[in-house]
């Protein structure tokens, strides 16, 4: 058992089960046992790799589409460049040195991370450096300017809530303990729900939905800014469109472990959900695009003539390998289908390059 584990195990002995939005975020963020404060949990050496870490291909062209994003709306200067939850900084290098060859873009647009964790934003600060940015705790701390945001395998680690359909209420999935002492998933009585009454139409009876607490908040800080002042957000996750089922996961050492058997030593993520990301948009002031696979996103936004282009100064192994990264990013069998895309842009504008508007539908370019 580990020191987290054993602290849950005491603090639910004396006080009761805790949701699993609070032992998310003692997992995920406990300042001295947390997944996400202790150590760098990104690529090869760490428990999952990301598509910027797969391919410089992937930070291009966001790059490249919030780029057009900026000069649609007029070039705005000053404007905000954000990344939310960069990791290790490679998504945002990427987008930089795409954007030097962006006439303006570099001298407009200044460079703003919403990271909490000291490390990881030493590492950032190495990985973009020249280049000069600010750090923020939190979204709301974001300037009020023209914001052109991306925020890539943010929200999947946002802790969630979790309910079973019973009847004409819910029961919440909450963490307890086992006859043995250990930590161990239960459910609470049933109970209505208010946030999740307009779920009762589409959910059986016995079906799991899930609620992100803070993703309203979040979304709306974002949306707020551009309804108020113009820009872009690209929000890119695994998830869908107001699903049910259980999607609570844990995964270590790059494959799937037991969520409740090792308190911070697990990565732990749940699919998002892409209607409420929608919803809070608009409820912000701002319009959602369609939400669309990764691999439609990239294919339209030219991944294919970029791969082909790289692929002909590479050789052996190289060449292997960047076929490989191409077709995890882009392949309904890699991250291409589960792996979606969605944007906030101004009412009353087209979404960014590569998506619809939201009800539209359009087969890939």
């Amino acid at each position: 058992m580990t020191d987290l584990a054993r602290r849950l195990a005491r603090q639910i002995a004396a006080t009761g089960p805790i949701t699993l939005a609070d032992y998310m975020a003692a997992c995920l963020l406990d300042p001295d046992h947390g997944y996400y404060t202790t150590r760098p949990p990104f690529g090869a050496a760490g428990d999952f790799v990301t598509a910027p870490e797969i391919s410089q291909m992937f930070g291009e062209l966001v790059a490249l589409c919030l780029a057009q994003c900026w000069i649609d709306r007029g070039r705005p200067a000053p404007a905000v460049l954000a990344e939310l939850g960069p990791g290790r900084g490679t998504l945002m290098a990427d987008m930089l040195r795409t954007l030097a060859v962006v006439p303006g873009a570099r001298d407009a647009l200044a460079v703003h991370m919403v990271e909490a964790a000291p490390a990881l934003r030493a590492r950032q600060a190495d990985a973009i450096a020249p280049a000069r940015a600010a750090w923020h705790d939190h979204v709301a701390a974001l300037p009020e300017a023209p914001l052109f945001l991306v925020a890539n395998e943010f929200l999947d680690a946002l802790p969630i809530r979790q309910f079973r359909r019973a009847g004409a209420g819910w029961q919440e999935v909450m963490v307890g303990l086992d006859p043995e002492g250990r930590l161990a998933p239960g459910l609470s009585p049933a109970a209505p729900v208010a946030v999740l009454a307009h779920r009762l139409a589409d959910t059986p009876e016995g079906a799991v939905v899930e609620f992100c607490p803070a993703l309203p908040g979040i979304v709306a800080e974002v949306a707020g800014r551009i309804a108020r002042h113009g820009g872009a957000a690209l929000f890119i996750d695994y998830g869908g469109w107001a699903g049910t089922g259980d999607t609570f996961q844990a995964v270590r050492a790059h494959a799937v472990a037991d969520p409740f058997a090792a308190p911070g030593k697990a990565d732990l993520t749940a699919h998002v959900d892409f209607a409420a990301i929608a919803a809070a948009a608009r409820a912000a002031g701002a319009e959602a695009s369609a939400m669309t696979p990764q691999g439609v996103f990239l294919e339209r936004l030219g991944i294919g003539a970029r791969a082909e282009a790289l692929a002909r100064t590479l050789s052996g192994v190289a060449r292997d390998n960047h076929v490989a990264a191409h077709h995890r990013l882009t392949h309904p069998d890699g991250m291409g289908q589960l792996f979606k895309v969605i944007a906030i842009h101004p009412t009353g504008t087209p979404p960014p390059p590569g998506l619809d508007p939201l009800g539209a539908t359009r087969g890939p370019a």
